[in-house]
C-alpha cells in the first residue's frame, strides 16, 4: 500500500510537472517573441508611432497638424472600443440560453435609436470645430522675409525668388528643371517664406510631406500660404493631384540650408544669368519640359 501511494504520488508529481512545462514553455516563447519586439524597435521606430505614422516635422505649421492628426486618430479609436464593447457586451447578455428560451425580440428602441443618431452629430461637430481651428491656424498669414513664385506645369516644377534682400531686394532669379533633372527649391531655416503658386495647365499639388501641408496649384487662381522651414536637411517635394501621364515623376528637392548658404545660392543663379522670373501663367511654355531642350526656360522678358 505504501508502495502504491508513493506510485501514485509520484505520478501525481509528475503530471504536474508535466503540466507546468507547455506553461512554462509557452511563457518562455512569449518573453522571446516580446524581447526581439522590443530590441528590433529603436528610438526612430518608437517615435514613429508615435507620430502614429507621420514623417519628422520641419516647419512651423506641423505641430497643428500633427494635433489634429493624433486627435482625430484618437477620436476613432474612442468611439471604435464603445462600439466593440457593445457588440460584445450584446453578444453575451442576449445571447440564446437554450434551445426553449428565445431572447425578447424588439421592434425599436427609442433611447438607443435616439443614442445612436445624436452621438455622431456631436462627433462630426466637435471635429469639426477643432478642424477649422487648425485650418485658421496653419494658413495663418505671416509678414514674409522671403517670397517664391511656384509653377507647376505638366510636369515639372519652376521656382523664382521674388525682391532677394540679399540680391539689392529689386532682383529676381529663377531655378527650373525637367522630368529628367527635377528642380531644387532652396530655403533659409528658421525665415518665413511667402509661397505664391501658379500653373498655367492643370490642378497640381504642391506637397513636401516633412512640411505636413499641401495646397492645391489651380490654374486662374492664385494660391499662397507662409511658413517658416523649421530644420536643416534635403527632403523631397511631390505634386499630391493626378496630373497626367507623368504626374508620378513630378517631384523636387528642398534643401533646407543656413541663411549663408541660401544667399551664396542666389548668388550662383545670378551669375548664371538666370535672372527674372518664370511667371508659368502668363506662358505655358515658359519652362519647355519635354523634348529637345527640355529645362530651358524662356528667357522672362519673352513672356510679357
Amino acid at each position: 500500500g505504501t508502495a502504491g501511494r508513493c506510485f501514485v504520488g509520484r505520478d501525481h508529481a509528475s503530471g504536474s510537472v508535466a503540466r507546468r512545462q507547455p506553461r512554462r514553455g509557452a511563457a518562455a516563447v512569449a518573453l522571446a517573441v516580446v524581447a526581439l519586439t522590443t530590441s528590433s524597435c529603436g528610438s526612430d521606430q518608437i517615435s514613429q508611432w508615435k507620430r502614429l505614422g507621420l514623417p519628422p516635422s520641419a516647419s512651423d505649421r506641423a505641430p497643428e497638424v500633427s494635433t489634429l492628426w493624433i486627435g482625430a486618430w484618437t477620436a476613432a479609436w474612442i468611439v471604435g472600443l464603445v462600439v466593440w464593447g457593445l457588440i460584445l457586451y450584446a453578444v453575451v447578455r442576449y445571447r440564446r440560453r437554450s434551445e426553449e428560451q428565445v431572447p425578447s425580440q424588439n421592434r425599436y428602441n427609442l433611447p438607443i435609436e435616439v443614442l445612436y443618431t445624436v452621438v455622431p452629430f456631436i462627433i462630426i461637430a466637435v471635429m469639426f470645430f477643432y478642424t477649422v481651428q487648425k485650418q485658421d491656424a496653419v494658413l495663418a498669414d505671416a509678414r514674409p522675409q522671403h517670397t517664391v513664385l511656384v509653377v507647376g506645369q505638366k510636369w515639372a516644377w519652376s521656382f523664382s525668388y521674388l525682391d532677394e534682400p540679399s540680391l539689392g531686394g529689386e532682383t529676381d532669379v529663377y531655378e527650373t528643371g525637367s522630368i529628367d533633372e527635377p528642380s531644387t527649391l532652396w530655403l533659409p531655416v528658421d525665415e518665413i517664406v511667402r509661397f505664391e503658386l501658379r500653373s498655367p495647365d492643370v490642378i497640381h499639388s504642391f506637397w513636401v510631406p516633412e512640411f505636413l501641408f499641401k495646397l492645391d496649384v489651380i490654374p486662374g487662381r492664385a494660391n499662397s500660404f507662409t511658413l517658416t522651414p523649421t530644420r536643416e536637411g534635403t527632403f523631397r517635394g511631390h505634386c499630391a493631384e493626378f496630373c497626367g501621364v507623368s504626374h508620378s515623376r513630378m517631384y523636387f528637392t528642398l534643401k533646407v540650408v543656413s541663411r549663408q548658404a541660401f544667399e551664396a545660392h542666389l548668388a550662383q543663379l545670378e551669375d548664371k544669368g538666370q535672372v527674372g522670373a518664370l511667371t508659368g501663367d502668363l506662358d505655358p511654355v515658359a519652362v519647355q519640359t519635354t523634348g529637345p531642350g527640355a529645362g530651358e526656360a524662356t528667357p522672362p522678358g519673352a513672356q510679357q
